[in-house]
């Protein structure tokens, strides 16, 4: 948060969320290319969450802190454990973007081994446990009984990913696309049956918010939840999933190869009985979220190249050696369909 618009966020959450007593001071929790969370402190010490879009470098199409508002304040009454939605700001003379204020949860989000390094193996146990049953219950709720029924739209979720994803990815000036496109046609070419749920879009440990036994208290990050196939969801955590051994990159770091956490099999066994679904056409959704991590990979690396993301922690080479290992694995996955 600037210097510059802390006054007038200050002056516009005083008047528009209950109980909060001025003065507040701001502090960044995480950012980057994602959106932009606020540590938010009042006078008597109750702290809340503030989240908006980053401030530069992002795509037109990213970021809605509208649709993260919409699926909160839809779930806030399920099974479904998110931060209580308090207050949302439309108005973007305020910081220059629209943002949200919800509850501050406490609790450990699940990066990195580094992360759960402290905790005994029992709450590594249950947290494989439990964000299982938080994914199983996301996947039970009616989304016309929420309220979000007009979320959904004509084509099918399968169709509208790959097509956003190939768009994007096309538009960000990432050089040889070649293998892209070729995993891109085979997966439209082979889109199973789909059914209709809410989607997360990115449910994995670094979204979520555990406990100290391990017991997940909060779900983040709903800037990419639509509705579609709750396959979609188990698909990205799977391919996340990364187990000691493994030669196939995760598409995102996690704290899976700890001590303690239960592996793919297992993880996938508890999601099936939980939910009650078919589950055999999750190789499907697998490799299409591979495809999709090295789409966004690609990106990232276009734009770090192009000097508009700032630094890196990592040289572009390196990015590009990563997105090339992920299309890789997303066309082996993609080929494996054939073998089934």
């Amino acid at each position: 948060m600037t210097t510059g618009v802390e006054p007038a966020v200050g002056e516009w959450l005083a008047a528009h969320v209950s109980g909060l007593v001025p003065p507040l001071t701001f502090a960044l929790v995480s950012g980057g290319r994602s959106n932009l969370t606020y540590r938010v402190t009042d006078a008597t010490g109750t702290v809340r969450a503030l989240r908006r879009p980053p401030t530069g470098g992002v795509l037109s199409t990213a970021h809605d802190m509208s649709r993260e508002w919409r699926f909160q304040t839809a779930l806030a009454p399920t099974p479904v454990p998110v931060p209580e939605p308090l207050a949302y700001c439309a108005d973007t003379s305020v910081t220059g973007a629209e943002f949200y204020v919800m509850d501050f949860v406490e609790g450990t989000v699940g990066a990195d081994r580094d992360a759960v390094r402290d905790w005994p193996r029992s709450a590594r146990r249950r947290a494989g446990t439990s964000l299982v049953e938080v994914l199983a219950d996301l996947h039970r709720i009616d989304p016309l009984a929420a309220g979000l029924g007009d979320m959904a739209r004509p084509r099918g979720y399968v169709e509208r990913q790959l097509h956003r994803w190939q768009r994007q990815v096309h538009r960000s000036g990432a050089p040889d696309l070649e293998l892209l496109d070729a995993v891109h046609d085979a997966l439209l070419a082979r889109v199973p049956e789909q059914r209709s749920g809410i989607v997360h879009g990115d449910f994995r440990p670094g979204n979520l918010s555990f406990g100290p036994d391990g017991t997940v208290v909060a779900v983040f990050d709903w800037e990419l939840a639509t509705l579609g196939d709750p396959l979609a969801d188990l698909g990205w955590l799977v391919s996340t999933w990364e187990q000691p051994g493994d030669t196939v990159p995760p598409t995102t770091a996690g704290p899976s190869t700890a001590s303690g956490f239960c592996d793919r099999a297992e993880l996938v066994d508890t999601y099936a009985k939980l939910s009650g679904l078919d589950v055999s056409d999750l190789p499907y959704y697998v490799a299409f979220s591979r495809w999709r991590s090295a789409c966004i990979g690609s990106g990232v690396a276009a734009r770090f190249a192009a000097g508009v993301m700032g630094e890196n922690e990592l040289p572009v080479e390196e990015l590009r050696r990563q997105v090339l290992h992920q299309s890789e694995a997303a066309h082996d996955a993609v080929r494996d369909l054939d073998d089934r």
